[in-house]
């Protein structure tokens, strides 16, 4: 696991460095000034990178060159991050990658227009990256900008929709596994698939390749965040930054709490909801109630049911890739299917 991890970040520094100064580029005309520093805040403040880092990887293993993909790459962190602003706004989130939340430090008026910038300007980054794509027909470089375009777009539709059925899930806890699996697609995993469908489309791949590389990546997002409702009842404080269970600490909905919530008999499910409330109510229930919440989990087998889907959907993610001539960057993209269950925050 640990190799895994290790490979895995190293690949993910190779990468960044790149597309930290692509961003740092486009992003350095804008102002006033503290509009500018509210829009670069979080792009400096760490983060894994990852999704960037997958539409290079699918990008090279479809044939394509680095050159070709870096803007759009680029483009995907600044969604990235501009969801992360507008999200930590909404959830009255005070901190974010262990430094204060950009609307915590220039306000939320700023915060909002940062977002907005940086959304707008991974559209200018990608109708830009024309010039760089690999191929002498100027209809081609144009059809593969058009299309990076209406996936981006389309993964930015999703986000916000994901955010609302989030946000509608709030005290609600009548959530249909369906809907939950829905709602973490469309928040989370959209946007993983956007970046690998990008890649391969700015590398030239054929439409089943393309197809398969946005499988791909939807089965690696939707593992992704299983593993988040996994880690944070099984993880330590320590290498989750933040307390075990938090989740149902705060009466959150997850994959493990619908799938409780389903088998548990009457008195269990209603102890499971009754501490969910607490949760809701007071944003922070006692750990006394956290830990008996997790037994019921554990009594059910709720925890290793997530786990189960999570190890699915990367077996599935992986044999997508079958598709793809032998190559070190379709050897990487195995293991970053591999780091979406073995890292540990």
């Amino acid at each position: 696991m640990s190799n895994i991890n290790e490979d895995v970040g190293k690949v993910l520094g190779q990468y960044s460095k790149d597309i930290h100064k692509e961003i740092g580029n486009t992003l350095s005309n804008i102002g006033p000034e503290d509009l500018r520093e509210a829009s670069i805040y979080l792009t400096e403040a760490g983060g894994k990178m990852l999704r960037p880092a997958l539409t290079v990887l699918i990008c090279e293993a479809v044939g394509g060159t680095f050159s070709s993909c870096i803007k759009a790459a680029a483009a995907i962190e600044l969604i990235h991050t501009f969801s992360l602003i507008h999200d930590d706004i909404m959830d009255k989130d005070d901190m974010r990658r262990g430094k204060p939340s950009v609307h915590k430090v220039w306000g939320e008026p700023v915060a909002i227009l940062a977002g907005d910038t940086l959304f707008s300007k991974a559209y200018e980054l990608v109708i830009n990256s024309k010039n760089e794509i690999d191929s002498s027909n100027p209809e081609e470089c144009l059809n593969r900008v058009n299309r990076t375009l209406s996936t981006v777009a389309d993964a930015c539709v999703k986000i916000c929709e994901g955010q609302a059925q989030d946000m509608g899930f709030e005290g609600n806890f009548d959530v249909s596994e369906e809907e939950y699996m829905e709602m973490i697609f469309k928040k989370t995993a959209a946007l993983i698939a956007a970046a690998t469908e990008s890649g391969a489309i700015m590398g030239g791949a054929n439409e089943k390749i393309v197809s398969d590389m946005y499988d791909y990546g939807k089965l690696i997002g939707l593992a992704f965040q299983i593993q988040d409702d996994y880690l944070d009842l099984v993880s330590d404080e320590d290498s989750l930054g933040k307390p075990v269970g938090s989740d149902i600490a705060e009466g959150k909905m997850t994959i493990i709490v619908v799938n409780a919530l389903n088998r548990a008999n009457p008195e269990d499910k209603k102890r499971i909801l009754e501490i969910l409330r607490m949760g809701n109510e007071s944003g922070n229930c006692d750990q006394v109630y956290v830990d008996e919440a997790i037994s019921l989990f554990e009594k059910y087998g709720s925890i290793q049911y997530a786990q189960n889907i999570a190890l699915a959907n990367v077996k599935k993610a992986k044999q997508l890739l079958e598709i793809l001539p032998e190559s070190e960057a379709k050897h990487t993209l195995s293991l970053v299917a591999d780091f979406v269950l073995y890292r540990q925050n």
